[in-house]
């Protein structure tokens, strides 16, 4: 079981190449940042599937890097790094890194430790893990138990997604909700749409928002959705 998209954040250019060349073959969608700024300066940069980390980074350090997305994500982080393990271990382990990797490492073992990672967290993660808008309330209720209060644009983003059914929501789709919605915002406005939404909902609950850019096509709500009400 592999994820479907992954983060690779390596400024090795040659060996991020042939890396997400080997990784795209075996069917993840993988995006290459050189720089840890280029990540976080990306809408999606805590909306993959998977992070890859190199520790030695323009930018922010590895280290670094790996606390700040753990912070906002639940999802397999493994470190593939020439520093020595003996100097690294404990810190990418207290920073939240699920695995480290010592270079030189051969790009199949690379590959085989993400489908372990990604096996263990889709079944640390699978069990109650369905999100439920409660129309009546006006409210979404995290997996476990939170309730974070909703605007009327907030109900009619979401509904779309539940329309969706895991599916991307294209931009147009979710401007047309909006534009539908009494208030709703204005048609260049739907990243800061977005945005606000993922804040309420960050505000109500520690769990990680599973509302994340598509790039190129939307915004997909990547956990089960439903409601009641």
């Amino acid at each position: 079981m592999f994820p479907k998209t992954l983060a690779l954040i390596d400024d090795d250019q040659d060996y991020t190449e042939f890396l997400a060349e080997h990784l795209r073959a075996l069917g993840i969608n993988v995006d290459v940042f050189l720089n840890s700024n280029d990540l976080l300066g990306e809408v999606g940069a805590y909306g993959y599937d998977f992070y890859v980390v190199d520790l030695t980074l323009p930018g922010i350090d590895g280290i670094n890097l790996i606390d700040l997305l753990r912070r906002r994500t639940v999802v397999g982080i493994v470190v593939v790094s020439g520093r020595l393990a003996s100097e690294a271990f404990k810190q990418v382990v207290s920073a939240g890194a699920d695995m480290y990797l010592s270079k030189p490492v051969q790009f199949e073992q690379v590959a085989l430790t993400i489908e372990a990672v990604q096996r263990r967290v889709g079944q640390s993660n699978s069990h109650d893990a369905s999100w439920t808008l409660d129309r009546r309330a006006r409210q979404l209720i995290a997996p476990d138990g939170s309730r974070a209060d909703l605007s009327d644009i907030d109900m009619s983003l979401l509904r779309c997604f539940i329309a969706a059914a895991g599916e991307a929501v294209t931009r147009d789709a979710l401007r047309a909700c909006l534009l539908a919605t009494q208030g709703g915002a204005a048609s260049d406005d739907l990243s800061a749409t977005i945005y606000r939404l993922r804040q309420r909902i960050e505000r109500a609950t520690p769990l990680a928002v599973p509302l994340h850019a598509k790039s190129r096509v939307g915004y997909v709500f990547s956990a089960p959705l439903t409601q009641i009400g």
